[in-house]
């Protein structure tokens, strides 16, 4: 019997070419996206298990959910002081470990680079974080360091570096750090980006800058720990508040009370959930989302679906091919359920040859989709991580799905029925109104997901295009202005610049494109009785021209003007900053801060005054006059609500030069830098243009729509080889009818309409279906931008007209040949 069946089924599939190439490609190309975006979600889901005693090892996050300022921060960064405090409350915290990100310059043979992904910590973090070690395995006292391999390999050309010195230079201060450890490079899944560890004591380190060591509002670093087996993070997190008011004290700012608790909520988060975390502020490596990885989920059980349907579509519509043989088993003898299991397997067979095919896909495209991602994506069939289970409960998956409704639908045919004289087609009603349904469910996924990829190319085009309230083009962003051994030649470092051919303007800040820092101060406006969050970012005079800023009230800064500058000396020297302060200082707002101070509009906001601590601790409050208003701008991610900011004049401090040019970009930069050598050697030259700057700013989200697009391509086109063969049986079936209309004097256009429109009503009917759900989806992931495109009718119009367009050019071929037959050979069919 199973020898028959076989027979039976490898002859069925040879003898009907078209609709066996149809089934398996579209099969195939559904089990191939599928394994490809199972693949996907495996590696998304798998950061940082590879860490030893991962499920044990944590990280404490502090998240600003409502902020005074109005714009949610969620942080995975944690204030220094929070180490030793939980350490010291909670007994469940066996470890804990501080890592704070530096960027070194590391001097070698008497030539300075630039430190990648360095880590400082004033412990032996490795005793938390267990990183998997070639040599050495600890970081004993200050003064030593541990680097990856590869790293080991760059500065000495090998990874037999154990007893060596590294030489570095942080703040201006030279240090040797003895190499006591080399680590296996991190993973590219992992929220973890170090090339080097180094220790050192952070009372030293912090010295100008004490305050860092104690302030609950200064998340620089990371906060890990390691909590003792058996431990429960959720009560860890419900005991946080009580946790936040032992140890946080009250602070007063212009006798108003203020606590560094309020707006904080502090979380332990386990490292294998950070990548796909809430929390992705102050990230080592761009996270992600688990409602991403979800809608991906979907996308392949969506495809898979699709070729489900077009294998039932088919099945169903060319039973008129297999009602004679249904009809004769039955007189012969076979029961409904020998037939059943005969369809079924059918089916079965079908799959297994499509999850072949489809396996020979992955094989060719994992390398460049992993690529792609820039991802280790690992492809194998054995194993914890193997492919070969999943893709066998697939195939019995897909071949039982797709093949139990035809096969009890050809198992109900009636010997007496389709054995009738001139009768060999067989319709079992209802058949036609499923079919119908089942492609309009196919073109309403299909139309879904060419609305979703419209809006998402639109906003992510918008999203690089949009005016960010400052000139974004033609800016080259220095890096380093600020290391100590250039303290005192930053303003001859400016005026060198100006004179390099095609430079236009430049200006120092502490805010830039896409720089990262956030720096928040609590201010007091007129009459206030609480204090008010406000983004406060020293620049110099140079700023406004260099990154173009447009004025809407007052005046920019004034190198004249002794009240505009701000200026102290550095290292901090309280009895400077106290004479500043009982002065007084001007600022700059931008529209939104003069919001939140709750001025009634930009010209009224010019010369009035609100106080604020702007320097060191024990400087009491300035008052702080505003004399000028510029237009809000995005330096982030539009994702990132624009920030209320305050710019305060200083000639000394800021981090980054932006130089505003004209002329050829390359030139310019090589002109630059040039001149850099020659006047600040010792620290290597780092500058980005602002292009570069934003395309990597959205480099995760252009490849994760791009990833959206093709998936929703290949849906598209599987429903299109459905349609295809659909309309191939249908006007196979009907080509007796059309024989007799064109006898009757219908023109091959009126047969090519007829054809068409049958095939253009599901289309029109999957748009209903299609379009709310669209819309809903999308204006959920539009809310997630501060700044994005309006929701119009656009993407679904066009959306529609693609998908009829497909529908109409897919049938209109068969339309055509059917419609053009002569009919004396209609007339004779059957």
């Amino acid at each position: 019997m199973w020898r028959n069946y076989w027979t039976v089924a490898v002859r069925a599939l040879a003898k009907s070419k078209t609709y066996s190439i149809i089934n398996i490609a579209g099969l195939a190309i559904g089990m191939a996206a599928c394994i490809m975006i199972l693949l996907y979600i495996r590696y998304e889901q798998s950061y940082d298990n590879w860490l030893p005693d991962a499920e044990n090892t944590y990280q404490l996050q502090a998240w600003y959910p409502n902020p005074s300022s109005g714009i949610p921060i969620l942080s995975q960064m944690s204030a220094y002081v929070t180490k030793d405090r939980i350490k010291k409350d909670f007994p469940q915290v066996e470890r804990v470990g501080y890592l704070l990100d530096t960027a070194p310059v590391i001097l070698k043979d008497g030539q300075a680079t630039l430190a990648e992904n360095y880590g400082l910590a004033d412990d032996d973090i490795l005793q938390v974080i267990k990183l998997p070690m070639l040599a050495g395995s600890s970081l004993p006292a200050a003064g030593t360091a541990v680097l990856s391999q590869s790293e080991a390999i760059k500065q000495f050309g090998t990874d037999k570096v154990v007893g060596r010195t590294l030489t570095t230079v942080s703040k201006g201060v030279t240090q040797d750090s003895k190499i006591t450890g080399v680590f296996k490079d991190i993973p590219k899944n992992s929220h973890m980006k170090l090339n080097a560890i180094l220790r050192t004591d952070f009372n030293s380190y912090w010295s100008d800058s004490p305050s860092f060591l104690t302030q609950w509002g200064w998340q620089s670093g990371w906060v890990y720990m390691t909590l003792r087996p058996g431990s429960d993070p959720k009560v860890l997190d419900a005991a946080i508040p009580a946790w936040e008011k032992r140890n946080i004290p009250d602070e007063t700012n212009e006798g108003i009370r203020t606590n560094q608790g309020d707006d904080q909520d502090w979380h332990f988060v386990n490292v294998r959930d950070i990548h796909l975390g809430k929390a992705q502020n102050g990230a080592m490596t761009p996270g992600n989302d688990q409602r991403t990885v979800t809608t991906f989920a979907i996308i392949a059980l969506l495809i898979l679906g699709m070729a489900i349907v077009n294998f039932t579509n088919l099945a169903t519509a060319r039973a008129s091919q297999r009602a004679r043989e249904v009809a004769l088993r039955k007189v012969l003898g076979a029961n409904r359920k020998q037939l059943v299991l005969q369809f079924v397997g059918e089916a079965m067979l079908i799959s297994a040859v499509s999850m072949l095919v489809g396996l020979a896909l992955v094989e060719l495209l994992v390398r460049p989709f992993a690529a792609f991602l820039d991802a280790d994506l690992e492809f194998s069939y054995f194993g914890a991580g193997g492919i070969l289970l999943p893709a066998i409960g697939i195939t019995l998956l897909v071949g039982f799905a797709s093949g139990l409704y035809p096969a009890f639908f050809l198992s109900r045919f009636q010997p007496a029925h389709v054995l009738k004289a001139n009768r060999s087609a067989a319709e079992t009603p209802g058949s036609g109104r499923l079919r119908t349904a089942l492609v309009v469910a196919q073109f309403a996924v299909s139309i879904g997901l060419i609305v979703c990829t419209a809006v998402v190319y639109a906003q992510t085009v918008y999203a690089r295009s949009a005016d960010p309230g400052y000139k974004r083009d033609h800016i080259l962003q220095v890096d380093n202005i600020n290391r100590r051994q250039l303290a005192s030649r930053g303003e001859m470092i400016v005026d060198q610049m100006k004179s390099v051919p095609g430079v236009v303007a430049v200006g120092r800040t502490g805010i830039g494109v896409s720089t990262g820092n956030n720096i928040n101060t609590g201010v007091v406006p007129p009459g206030a009785t609480e204090t008010v969050d406000i983004g406060s970012y020293e620049v110099d005079e140079g700023f406004f021209d260099a990154m173009g800023l447009s004025l809407k009230a007052g005046r920019w800064f004034d190198p004249n003007r002794p009240a505009d500058d701000q200026t102290v000396p550095f290292p901090s020297d309280p009895a400077a900053e106290k004479l500043v302060a009982a002065r007084g200082v001007n600022v700059v707002l931008n529209e939104l801060a003069v919001k939140r101070l709750g001025f009634k509009s930009t010209r009224d906001a010019i010369g009035k005054t609100f106080r604020a601590e702007i320097f060191s601790d024990g400087v009491p409050a300035t008052d702080l006059s505003v004399i000028g208003v510029v237009g809000d701008t995005q330096f982030r991610s539009v994702r990132d609500p624009v920030q209320p900011i305050m710019f305060g004049n200083v000639n000394s401090g800021p981090g980054w030069m932006i130089i505003r040019y004209n002329g050829d970009p390359q030139s310019v930069r090589a002109a630059v830098e040039q001149k850099w050598k020659q006047i600040a050697s010792e620290v290597p030259f780092d500058a980005k243009f602002s292009e570069d700057i934003v395309s990597n700013l959205y480099e995760a989200e252009d490849a994760r729509a791009q990833i959206f697009a093709a998936f929703s391509l290949l849906a598209v086109f599987i429903g299109c080889l459905g349609l295809f063969g659909l309309a191939a049986f249908t006007a196979e079936r009907r080509t007796k009818e059309i024989g007799i209309r064109k006898v009757l004097g219908a023109r091959t256009r009126d047969i090519v309409r007829l054809l068409v429109w049958q095939f253009s009503r599901p289309v029109i009917v999957a748009n209903l279906i299609a379009w709310p759900v669209a819309w809903w989806v999308m204006r959920d992931w539009l809310n997630g931008f501060d700044q994005r495109i309006t929701l119009g009718p656009t993407p679904f119009i066009t959306a529609a007209l693609i998908a009829l367009t497909i529908a109409i050019v897919t049938v209109v071929g068969h339309a055509f040949k059917v419609a053009r037959a002569n009919p004396i050979h209609a007339l004779r069919y059957e």
